[in-house]
């Protein structure tokens, strides 16, 4: 018997009682629950969340833009875009939980020290320095010593393998949970656009010199522009390297059938999948399961990827990698738009239904020894000197899957 059922023969028990009883009063009107609905979320890392718009143009013939949401408070975090599909729908471009579920995890609690959830969705600014950095760990385990240029830097240990054994190390920079300032949106004629400062100091006592950056990420219908510039407004060198972490979905759900290209001679050679500490060793691509070098790419299948891809190839100035998922009629071109961005990493857990694909200026452990003197992309900042990182996102419709 089921329960809908069990509970209407109680309903009818219970109003022959009462007719039995003659009881004649009206019955109360019945009282609606209505749980209590959490306020919408409207602040993370204690800055207003903030979300560019524009309204769909092409009546669903071409692939475009609808929606940004950055995270001002937590580094200026790209954590969701949206955009419209034909035959499709509207589709969410990155990995990322709700904004309520995102504000319960960045909470800086023992799982987000140093920001560290930050980079496990959405898309992440990585700043000074994306990917791992390798060195000397302390005696309370909680920093790592390195080297530039024969000057120490000593950095968050914020990272390790999954084995028990796995070494501590940096990564991933140290803005991310860091607070934009002077944060401006603005409209533009296809969409909007939002600006922001974040005077990062040293970094907190972490770098050598002091820096500003500046953000700008922009909305229209044909693309979403990230641009990120780097000041050194100190009174000394310093090293600065810029990347990015965007979890790009795939919505087909179909993993196996979606296809990445990436236009690359080398990638990087790690020691193994749990630490990916490079070894110093580029290998060729060619004839081996990491040429992805198809213009319309390769299908994922069931393989792993933690790579960084190196000897970029540009289109136009441009290293464009794109994914593409056939079976839901979507693509989307990740561009490269600095000429310092010299590796690309790519993350694709075969689990996992989603591709991170990352445009940065360095290889992992860009300090290592096993580097030897290879220059392994870290810009060098004298006072007064900046940098500029530049990504750009486009869509296209993939040909059908063969």
């Amino acid at each position: 018997m089921s329960v809908r059922y069990e509970r209407y023969l109680l309903t009818v028990a219970a109003a022959a009682l009462f007719s039995v009883a003659g009881c004649n009063k009206p019955a109360p009107p019945a009282q609606q629950e209505s749980a209590a609905k959490p306020a919408a979320v409207t602040q993370i890392g204690g800055a207003n969340i903030v979300e560019l718009k524009r309204t769909a143009t092409s009546s669903g013939a071409k692939p475009e833009f609808l929606s940004a949401t950055i995270l001002p408070g937590r580094g200026m975090n790209l954590f969701q875009i949206t955009a419209n599909i034909p035959g499709k729908g509207e589709v969410q471009v990155f990995a990322s939980p709700s904004l309520e579920e995102a504000a319960a995890k960045l909470n800086g609690g023992p799982a987000d020290q140093n920001g560290n959830t930050s980079f496990t969705f959405g898309g992440a600014f990585l700043v000074p320095y994306p990917n791992r950095i390798t060195g000397k760990l302390s005696a309370d385990g909680k920093t790592i010593t390195t080297e530039w240029k024969g000057k120490t830097l000593t950095l968050p240990a914020n990272w390790s393998g999954k084995k028990p054994d796995a070494p501590k190390h940096a990564i991933h920079g140290l803005i991310l949970a860091s607070k934009a300032e002077n944060v401006q949106t603005q409209t533009t004629p296809d969409g909007q656009t939002v600006t922001g400062v974040m005077h990062a100091g040293n970094f907190g006592g972490y770098w050598l010199s002091q820096t500003d950056l500046n953000f700008t990420i922009s909305l229209s219908g044909d693309a979403v522009e990230a641009t990120i510039t780097a000041k050194n407004v100190g009174n000394e060198d310093e090293p600065m390297s810029i990347g990015w972490h965007p979890y790009f979905n795939i919505p087909s759900g179909d993993r196996t059938q979606a296809r990445l290209h990436v236009p690359a001679d080398v990638y990087a050679q790690v020691n193994n999948y749990d630490d990916v500490f490079p070894t110093g060793k580029l290998l060729p691509v060619k004839n081996t399961e990491y040429d992805f070098n198809e213009p319309e790419g390769v299908p994922l299948g069931s393989m792993f990827l933690d790579d960084s891809f190196a000897h970029l190839q540009r289109a136009d100035g441009a290293v464009v990698v794109s994914l593409s998922d056939p079976a839901a009629k979507y693509g989307i071109h990740v561009e490269g738009l600095s000429p310092e961005i010299k590796t690309v990493q790519a993350y694709a857990p075969p689990d996992k239904n989603f591709v991170a694909i990352e445009q940065q200026f360095n290889f992992g452990d860009p300090w290592g020894k096993e580097w030897h003197t290879m220059d392994t992309g870290m810009v060098t900042l004298k006072p007064g000197q900046s940098v500029t990182w530049k990504c750009r996102l486009a869509l296209f419709v993939p040909p059908p899957a063969q």
